[in-house]
């Protein structure tokens, strides 16, 4: 996952301004830096709670560009987490996490530990805790 939080870093470290607030320009880019390796991680071990990536690394970093700038820093950003989302859910798909170990159950046993069970097939949840998945989604549809 490193990789993609570089990319934006890299693609996006040039356009940061000279900003007295945070310190300068050495340190507006380390607070770059450090967003958008903060939200690429997020990405890769909270995905299913993570619904706006793309939105909150923006709303961390856009105090860091000029005005002009921010409409291409949204779509950098924007690209650059569409690949990341995308390689996330196809190791998901496949029954791994991004870094090649098997996917976890999501549900806490009844002593509080979190289950260690493999989850079904395009499921978040092992078979003992299946009821959970078809209750979460129904409190969704509700809401909608």
């Amino acid at each position: 996952m490193y990789q993609f939080s570089r990319a934006i870093y890299r693609e996006l470290a040039p356009l940061v301004r000279e900003h007295r607030s945070f310190g300068g320009a050495v340190r507006a880019r380390r607070t770059l830096l450090e967003a958008c390796e903060a939200t690429v991680e997020r990405l890769a071990t909270d995905r299913h709670y993570f619904r706006q990536p793309a939105r909150f690394l923006f709303g961390q970093v856009r105090t860091l560009f000029r005005l002009r700038a921010q409409a291409r820093v949204r779509r950098v950003i924007e690209r650059h987490l569409a690949v990341a989302t995308a390689y996330v859910d196809e190791h998901w798909r496949e029954g791994v996490t991004f870094d090649g170990s098997p996917l976890r159950c999501h549900a806490t046993t009844r002593k509080g530990t979190p289950c260690q069970r493999v989850p079904l097939p395009g499921s978040r949840y092992c078979p003992s805790h299946k009821h959970l998945e078809e209750r979460f989604e129904s409190v969704e549809a509700v809401a909608a």
